[in-house]
């Protein structure tokens, strides 16, 4: 697909894996919409993108469907998406004071699948709409996973199964909405350099370097935004979920 105006939104857009897609599509030339919580750095990054803040709760079907709407009037029917929002708090399932509160495993299914599904659903309806190419491509999905998806930490019981979830999604729904023309895939990071990782010591993030194969380095958010360039930019790409990982494949804890 050609970037070239296309208008395009990016949940988690404000920060970490969203920030580096939404830099590399409005570098591109894609019209770039940032849906995220957090107003004051999403309206600093789409300014400087010369794109579009809207404050976007993916959870929630209200909050999407008025983004949406606002995207649309400003830049027209979506044709590119992108679902970087998420959360990832640990957690055991049986832990010292019990076992875990099912409101903390249904609030990550909620903002990491249900959203996810939320923005998809959303934005095929919005591509159906579009023109299609020469190929008949009306617009692209991408959305996020981890490698938690496959090798879940201990602690990891409520992140892993909504990753796994996506995973899960992305075949079907690119199945499903192949009659439409709209590509759907995801892309499952390994250890990236985002604002929570940040956070950490510096010899922190030097032991967790150490366990990659290669390259030993936390990825940066731009190498996550050349994938999701890439993937709008190759037609067969479909219905694929793609390791960013430097080949690691995590132990138990």
């Amino acid at each position: 697909m050609d970037f070239k105006n296309v208008p395009a939104i990016v949940t988690g857009g404000a920060s970490g894996l969203g920030e580096g897609a939404a830099r590399a599509l409005a570098a591109a030339g894609a019209k770039v919409a940032i849906f995220d919580l957090n107003e004051e750095r999403g309206r600093e990054i789409a300014e400087e993108l010369g794109g579009i803040f809207v404050r976007c709760d993916v959870s929630s079907a209200e909050s999407a469907e008025a983004a949406f709407a606002t995207a649309r009037e400003v830049h027209g029917a979506c044709g590119i998406a992108v679902n970087c929002a998420g959360i990832a708090p640990a957690g055991k399932i049986v832990g010292k004071e019990g076992p875990m509160p099912l409101e903390n495993f249904d609030k990550v299914i909620q903002v990491n699948l249900v959203g996810s599904f939320n923005i998809l659903r959303l934005a095929a309806a919005d591509m159906a709409t579009r023109e299609p190419n020469a190929d008949g491509e009306r617009g692209v999905v991408i959305s996020t996973a981890s490698i938690a998806a496959y090798e879940g930490q201990i602690g990891q019981v409520a992140y892993s199964a909504s990753k796994g979830g996506v995973v899960s999604m992305t075949l079907q729904a690119a199945r499903e909405l192949a009659r439409q023309g709209v590509r759907v895939n995801t892309i499952a990071p390994g250890l990236f350099l985002t604002p929570m990782m940040s956070g950490f010591p510096q010899e922190v993030q030097d032991s967790l370097a150490a366990t990659l194969p290669f390259p030993q380095r936390l990825g940066h958010p731009d190498e996550y935004g050349m994938l999701v360039e890439q993937i709008v930019k190759n037609p067969l790409l479909n219905g694929e979920t793609i390791r960013l990982d430097c080949a690691l494949r995590m132990a138990p804890k």
